[in-house]
């Protein structure tokens, strides 16, 4: 592989890495904001319809960057992997169009009506376009996660020359590799924005400012990130798990770094990968775990890298195997720290008052992000050498005239231009964060020490 298809594919890493900060958040918050308005709707109490508003700021914010950051990405398949395109762009391009034809423009209508319409069209408009644009960033992750689930499965194709060629537009769409992709991926976006709302409402209730929001968004933050955790391990997880077995096991391989076919295979929880020895260091492994978890038999057989050629195994067997490791472990310590706020809150709401467990949700907040991101680095490692998989080798998609300096150059200035949007972002959000949730008078209203989700005693409706 020559430096500029090298340098192409750690462009095309940092820029998906850094863009997919904010997808994730957007997807998330999207829901939470749902919920927020549905309650305002059922319960009558303007705090919810503030909190939802207060919550759309911070998703506007996120969505803007989103949107600046993810056109580049859309313009290196043509100036980066211009091979690729031409092989793979009649099917390729169907599902990202759809993505901008669709979900894209649902996301952004729908966002300026919740955002500015209140007034103007009601209560119940304005919840209907709260969903919409839920219905719209959820629609938006599909069709990404369907282009990315058929370079990792391709189907529904036929060869014509050197290039391919839809034959069933539909086995596209439902590809099989697309679905538990698809609830990971939404499952592990629920858990950033969860742990986003229940830190800032942390941060509140230990500033002792905004309180009574600071409940609100404890409480939601934190029930529905214990459900999304919950999913993020089982099911998706484990269908994600199986699925990788069942048609990339170089794959899983590389995750557990088993360099060996096994029987009886354990799941390893500390080690690190000897590529030159072809062993794990220092390993900690439960036994037979492994087989259990991805063919449910104890003593099944988990084939090794060494039933691959080495031209066959992914290419960067130590980063795949750190990234897949801090996913795994991130993901299952988000499940006990939300397992306990929960079991606070239900004992006597003293997940309120209790400084140390607030602590923790707070400094929590950017673990599922970095959890998220390692995970979409698993899974494109993973997939190498094949750009498009067992049909296009990474080496062969890039663009042929494309030198190493040009790449090197768009590199630093992407670098230099996402640190200064990195930090507008972080100026913005923190701003709004600190400034926090405002009643229609401006003024901050009190709420009960005692009670579930904290409310008005007379709430205010909008006329809609």
């Amino acid at each position: 592989m020559d430096l500029s298809t090298i340098l192409s594919r750690v462009q095309f890493a940092f820029t998906v890495g850094y863009h997919y900060i904010f997808p994730q958040i957007t997807m998330g918050l999207a829901f939470l904001i749902v919920l927020l308005k549905t309650l305002y709707l059922i319960k009558k109490e303007e705090r919810y319809n503030i909190s939802a508003r207060f919550w759309a700021k911070i998703f506007a914010t996120s969505f803007v960057l989103g949107v600046v950051t993810g056109i580049p990405m859309e313009f290196q398949f043509g100036t980066n992997w211009a091979r690729f395109s031409a092989y793979a762009g009649d099917i390729i391009a169907q599902t990202l169009a759809m993505e901008g034809a669709f979900a894209f423009f649902l996301e952004s209508a729908f966002l300026g009506v919740f955002l500015f319409g209140e007034k103007v069209f009601g209560q119940k408009v304005h919840w209907f376009a709260s969903v919409m644009v839920w219905l719209g960033t959820w629609a938006s992750g599909a069709f990404i996660v369907a282009s990315n689930a058929w370079m990792q499965h391709p189907v529904g194709y036929t060869i014509v020359g050197n290039r391919l060629h839809i034959s069933n537009y539909w086995e596209v769409l439902f590809n099989p590799w697309i679905f538990p992709q698809y609830l990971h991926t939404m499952s592990g976006a629920v858990i950033t924005g969860a742990f986003i709302m229940a830190g800032l409402g942390a941060y509140y209730l230990l500033s002792k400012s905004h309180v009574d929001y600071g409940r609100i968004f404890v409480t939601l933050g934190v029930i529905v990130g214990l459900i999304a955790s919950i999913i993020q391990l089982y099911p998706s997880g484990d269908l994600e798990g199986q699925q990788v077995a069942k048609y990339q096991p170089a794959k899983l391989a590389a995750f557990e770094g088993l360099f060996h076919t096994e029987q009886g295979a354990g799941i390893v929880i500390l080690g690190q990968p000897n590529t030159a020895t072809g062993q794990l260091d220092n390993p900690l492994i439960v036994p037979k775990v492994l087989s259990f978890l991805t063919y449910r038999r104890w003593e099944a057989v988990v084939t090794g890298l060494d039933a691959f050629p080495p031209s066959q195994r992914p290419d960067s067997i130590e980063l795949l195997y750190y990234s897949y490791h801090i996913m795994v472990g991130l993901g299952t310590f988000f499940i006990p720290i939300m397992g306990v706020a929960c079991l606070l809150w239900l004992w006597k709401r003293r997940l309120f008052t209790t400084r140390w467990m607030l602590w923790i949700l707070m400094l929590a907040m950017p673990f599922p992000v970095i959890a998220n991101t390692a995970g979409w680095f698993t899974t494109e490692l993973g997939r190498q050498p094949w750009i498009i998989y067992g049909l296009l080798p990474t080496a062969q998609g890039s663009s042929a005239n494309l030198s190493a300096g040009n790449v090197l150059f768009t590199l630093i200035g992407f670098a230099g231009m996402y640190l200064l949007l990195g930090l507008l972002y972080v100026v913005l959000s923190v701003t709004e964060a600190l400034k926090g949730p405002e009643s229609g008078e401006g003024e901050e209203t009190e709420v009960a020490e005692e009670g579930g989700l904290p409310g008005l005693a007379t709430g205010t409706v909008a006329e809609g």
